[in-house]
Formats: C-alpha cells, sequence, structure tokens
C-alpha cells in the first residue's frame, strides 16, 4: 500500500490559479512543515524546483473521466495524455522559481496550486 503524508502545504491569497505552471507569474508561499526545514539547505534564490502536490479538492475519479475535453483543446483526449487535476491518483506537478527563502518558507513564482494544497515532495529540476 502507498502512503504518503504532505511535507507541507502552499499558501497563497489568489483564488483562481492557471491550468499549468508553464503560463503562470503567479507568487505563493511553500510552508515546509519545520521538521523537514533542514531539508531545504542546498535551495538557493533562482533555482528551477519540482513540486509534487495533491489535487486536494478534485472530486473522486471515475471511469468517466479516462477521457476529458482540456479547456483550450476542442475534442477529448486521455486523462494520461493531459495535465487535468480529475485522475486517478490526484497528484499534480509543477516546476516553480524560487524567488525568497527563509527557514521553512519559500516564497515561489508560477504557482498553478490552491491555498492549502498539500506538497508531497520537492525536487531539484534538471535539464540535460
Amino acid at each position: 500500500m502507498v502512503k504518503l503524508e504532505p511535507i507541507g502545504y502552499l499558501r497563497s491569497s489568489h483564488r483562481e490559479v492557471p491550468n499549468h505552471w508553464s503560463i503562470s507569474d503567479l507568487e505563493g508561499e511553500l510552508v515546509i512543515n519545520p521538521e523537514y526545514a533542514e531539508g531545504l539547505s542546498s535551495i538557493r534564490v533562482g533555482d528551477l524546483i519540482v513540486v509534487i502536490f495533491e489535487f486536494h479538492k478534485s472530486p473522486p475519479f471515475t471511469a468517466d473521466k479516462l477521457k476529458q475535453k482540456p479547456p483550450h483543446r476542442d475534442h477529448k483526449k486521455g486523462v494520461f495524455s493531459i495535465c487535468s487535476p480529475k485522475r486517478p491518483n490526484p497528484l499534480g506537478l509543477s516546476v516553480v522559481e524560487v524567488l525568497e527563502i527563509e527557514r521553512n518558507v519559500i516564497t515561489v513564482s508560477g504557482i498553478d496550486m490552491l491555498d492549502g494544497t498539500p506538497i508531497l515532495d520537492i525536487k531539484p529540476h534538471i535539464t540535460s
């Protein structure tokens, strides 16, 4: 059995967010639980980081969501070829830019998550 526990949450004043991080310039704060703060020690301002999170407001997944029409398309596509929050496992991934770090709070730009979104993991953004 897979069991994931959040390492923190997103704090944001934005009520609406873009559908994808690649078109977002919104800022927010990743508030990481204090017991994990030391794990942030090598993250620097200007870094791009990958945030893995839970779509905590998504409804339970049903088979009728296997094909969905994205808002920017004119036809349905398979759920695994789109970024919809309506998924069998409600996991999201965003690449954000680090603007500031203070203790256990990382201020970032490029959010597409809602206030209170559970953060499951942070990874470095690596390009070849």
